[in-house]
């Protein structure tokens, strides 16, 4: 579970810089651009989504797709649950969040894909994940209002 949320880590900052750059470079005001800026920042995601089954397989993690897949559905749920937190201006704080969410998804990707890992565990990993979404709307809820 450490070496792939390391992994993921790593992938994560280096997909957030990657997408700032390209989001910089494209440096669009209006919306005519919002599709094909997305459309970049999409590519980038699944390109990094697969790239990342080889660097997990290269770190010893594997099976390093199972893994990559599993932690892209997690990042989607952590996704929906940061939503709800507050934003914060710093670049440095959106580097270390894209960080740590990837990390995260990468420990649980790890910890819900190990086959010595009980079933029993892998489902409360699993319930616990999806929780996070109508959790993260309740707080959303709670503080933006209805």
């Amino acid at each position: 579970m450490g070496r792939s949320a390391v992994v993921c880590a790593a992938l994560g900052v280096w997909w957030w810089a990657t997408v700032r750059l390209v989001w910089q470079g494209i440096g669009c005001g209006d919306w005519g651009c919002l599709a094909p800026a997305l459309g970049v920042v999409v590519v980038i995601t699944l390109a990094l989504v697969a790239g990342s089954a080889f660097a997990l397989e290269r770190a010893g993690v594997r099976p390093g797709r199972r893994v990559a897949l599993v932690a892209a559905g997690a990042l989607v749920v952590f996704r929906v649950a940061g939503d709800a937190l507050p934003s914060w201006t710093s670049t440095l704080a959106h580097a270390l969040a894209a960080g740590a969410a990837f990390a995260g998804a990468g420990g649980v990707a790890a910890f819900c894909t190990e086959p010595e890992v009980a079933r029993r565990w892998k489902v409360v990993a699993a319930l616990g994940l999806v929780a996070l979404v109508p959790l993260a709307v309740a707080l959303s809820w709670a503080r933006f209002g209805g």
